[in-house]
């Protein structure tokens, strides 16, 4: 039997990915307004890119990931944790896409087999 199910496994990819988004998101709630310049800030700016190329290097691109880039620009907005909420979607939408993939994989087996036993009811092997 063979399953299509997409494996997507929350392990350390996603583990990183969570603490670099949190941590990410606690220097700019925290640290970085005591130093605010609003969309001039180099600081966010080099913070915000980095960020986003590592969580495209763990997890590959998602377009969870524009808002975030994007609502750092706007001064005030970069208080929303962006990157966190970003990383949490992109793990909820791989966990339920995996859930549908799996469901369809078995629900595609037992399709199968109800075929088989139908098969072999009808040309019996001795027969």
């Amino acid at each position: 039997m063979t399953h299509n199910a997409i494996t997507i496994s929350p392990g350390w990819r996603f583990r990183t990915a969570l603490v670099v988004a949190i941590v990410a998101d606690a220097l700019q709630i925290v640290v970085f307004p005591l130093f605010i310049e609003g969309a001039a800030s180099p600081y966010d700016d080099i913070l915000d890119f980095g960020i986003g190329a590592a969580l495209v290097s763990l997890l590959g691109w998602h377009w969870e990931f524009l808002p975030s880039v994007l609502g750092k620009i706007v001064p005030g907005v970069d208080l929303v944790p962006f990157w966190t909420m970003a990383v949490a979607n992109v793990y909820r939408k791989a966990k339920r896409s995996a859930i549908t993939a799996e469901g369809f994989g078995q629900q595609q087996a037992a399709q199968q087999q109800a075929a088989q036993q139908q098969a072999d009811r009808r040309n019996p092997p001795g027969a």
